[in-house]
């Protein structure tokens, strides 16, 4: 295994989403030769891809096709020495509706890499889990060890997911890494996410619709996430290990949306919209993240603060408001 992947074949699952793409962007910066793997559609669409700078892009190998079929994996992943498996359908809200599918493409999708990784011999497979395995926090900050709780379908199948990665590295002895970002946020994130849902509403609109004002989450902007991804692929010892990639600071919805308000410094007021409230059970009520063992072993800490990370997310989306329907409800 090399120290670096800069001299490696780079295979990107998921690549025209919001993480995706932004790893994408970060790993062709640095020298990688990247191919990136998007969802097929007939209109040829890339996702986020497509606002990548042009001399980016032009360096970039995109390959279409879907998670679940493994004959596209096999071809896609051929010839590459590093895996980031980003591909997984997230939104939680859409799972309530298209649980199958959601299943289908998380669960089967991973089955898929796991077995052309295994396969093709790859050096190294880093694999993305999410905070929402843990549910509402029984203990705080959340560790690593903290109960696991599908308290979706969504993060029931990235469970699943996470522990057939589990069982390829115990069985076949698969060299993998796992990942668990908590709160994602910064440029290009689309409006099901709360930040951008929040901000859009914020700059044009008097008043902002939110769902629950008391959920606490703990935000991480989106290149601290990208180069925890890159340190889970280079370190040395971290083989089998699974790494929360948070900040360890804590912040309700609410309080967030204030923040937001006095950044725009417009008037606005804020309330509850009962169509974007989650099933009260489903509903992950506090994530914070204990990040001592990202830190301890993959030399990761979180450089942007929370709000000079807003500041930038706003930059970008007052430039890009046209990329938003503002108001309407994502899921």
């Amino acid at each position: 295994m090399n120290n670096s992947v800069s001299t490696n074949n780079v295979l990107v699952t998921g690549a025209g989403g919001f993480i995706g793409s932004h790893l994408v962007e970060a790993l062709v910066t640095r020298g990688d030769r990247v191919r990136a793997f998007v969802r097929y559609t007939s209109r040829a669409e890339i996702g986020l891809l497509s606002q990548l700078p042009k001399d980016v892009l032009d360096q970039v190998d995109i390959i279409a096709g879907d998670l679940r079929d493994a004959d596209a994996i096999r071809r896609a992943m051929r010839g590459c020495q590093t895996v980031f498996h980003l591909g997984a359908l997230i939104s939680i809200p859409y799972s309530y509706f298209h649980p199958a599918e959601v299943a289908e493409v998380n669960l089967m999708g991973t089955l898929n890499i796991l077995q052309a990784s295994l396969e093709l011999e790859v050096d190294r497979l880093v694999h993305t889990s999410t905070s929402e395995v843990y549910g509402t926090a029984r203990t705080v900050p959340i560790s690593e060890a903290h109960p696991l709780q599908g308290q979706s379908p969504y993060s029931a199948s990235k469970i699943g997911a996470d522990k057939l990665v589990e069982s390829f590295h115990c069985t076949y002895d698969l060299p993998v890494v796992t990942v668990r970002p908590f709160n994602t946020f910064g440029p290009r994130q689309s409006a099901r996410a709360v930040i951008p849902t929040v901000i859009t509403q914020a700059l044009v609109k008097d008043e902002i619709l939110l769902g629950s004002l008391d959920t606490i989450r703990d935000f991480t902007y989106i290149s601290d996430t990208v180069q925890g991804f890159i340190q889970a692929a280079e370190m040395e010892g971290v083989i089998g290990g699974t790494y929360n990639l948070g900040t360890g600071a804590e912040i309700t919805i609410g309080e967030m949306a204030e923040k937001v308000i006095q950044l725009v410094d417009r008037q606005i007021s804020v309330r509850l919209d009962p169509i974007r409230l989650r099933p009260q059970k489903s509903e992950v009520g506090r994530l914070l993240s204990d990040n001592s063992l990202a830190r301890l072993e993959l030399n990761w800490i979180p450089a942007i603060s929370f709000d000079e990370g807003l500041k930038r997310t706003i930059a970008w989306i007052e430039k890009h408001l046209d990329h938003y329907r503002i108001g309407t409800y994502e899921f």
